[in-house]
């Protein structure tokens, strides 16, 4: 079996990946949301924007001044 993220030999104590590291770069992509599990209810297409702006909440402009 191959590690999923750099394609090395896994490695038992860290099955399936070949490291800690990779295991924690993969961590880091569910956890930052790189993978994602695509959903087609409409409820989620609908609440979709809604989640997004409490994820993102858009940042304050600031009035910018000329010299």
């Amino acid at each position: 079996m191959s590690c999923p993220v750099c394609g090395g030999e896994a490695q038992r104590a860290h099955r399936p990946f070949c490291s800690k590291r990779c295991a924690d770069i993969d961590l880091c992509r569910w956890l930052n949301g790189t993978y994602a599990v695509p959903s087609l209810d409409p409820e989620d297409i609908e609440n979709a924007p809604e989640e997004a702006r409490e994820i993102f909440p858009a940042e304050e402009k600031t009035p910018q001044t000329r010299h």
